[in-house]
């Protein structure tokens, strides 16, 4: 007799792997990744091991699913900015990056705990992900604004897709030197005005490589930098 292939239903799939990243995530912002284990997981759902290795093939795998939800969400809080029709091409990148920096305030202790592990040198097989995972959300979003601005006749950048790699890999660049800062910062070894001089110049970086006037866009507003640093 012919055997019948088993199924999964996608919705009950779903619900079941949401549950594993709402659980991981309480867990990673209130236990910390690194003393979070799977067990962990397992007990708070009463859980198998078979039933957690369906959807994550680790540990590290389980903390880059909770990233890459909490990125999935970012990015569609900032889809109707990026598209729409009436906002010029300026514009709609500061408010795309204001609309991220917001999504990351809302969600500090997960952004705090993520930066623990970024900055761990045991888990830079998973920094490097996070990089990747960043490079991929960021580049179709810039060369979009970049390609958008170009017909506007404000950017002048010859090559939307080139030019938003580069500046896609500035950010990254930037990113570890704003998690140094932060924690320098609470450690009270830099001054806020050193940290605002220099995402200043990194904001002066971005307006070079587009072509555009100095101080015509402003990625970090002030309310973003106390919130932070302040």
């Amino acid at each position: 007799m012919a055997t019948v292939p088993r199924t999964v239903n996608p919705t009950l799939h779903t619900v079941r792997r949401d549950a594993f990243l709402d659980v991981a995530q309480r867990l990673v912002q209130t236990k910390g990744y690194e003393a979070m284990s799977v067990q962990d997981v397992l007990d708070e759902l009463d859980a198998s091991k078979g039933a957690f290795y369906h959807y994550f093939d680790s540990k590290p795998a389980l903390l880059e699913a909770v990233i890459d939800r909490f990125a999935d969400a970012t990015m569609a809080s900032i889809a109707p900015t990026l598209e729409d029709p009436d906002l010029p091409a300026l514009r709609k990148l500061e408010r795309a990056f204001a609309g991220i920096a917001r999504a990351k305030a809302e969600r500090k202790d997960l952004v705090l705990a993520v930066l623990e592990v970024w900055n761990s040198d045991g888990n830079a097989i998973v920094r490097e992900k996070l990089r990747r995972m960043s490079v991929s959300r960021l580049v179709p979003l810039l060369s979009t604004v970049i390609r958008q601005g170009a017909a506007e006749g404000v950017i002048t950048a010859a090559s939307p897709d080139e030019t938003a790699t580069v500046i896609a890999s500035l950010m990254l660049g930037f990113q570890q030197q704003a998690a140094d800062y932060f924690i320098a910062r609470q450690a009270g070894t830099v001054s806020f005005e050193v940290v605002q001089r220099s995402i200043n110049a990194f904001n002066e970086a971005i307006e070079r490589i587009l072509g555009i006037p100095r101080g015509s866009l402003t990625l970090t507003d002030e309310a973003t930098l106390h919130f932070w640093y302040g």
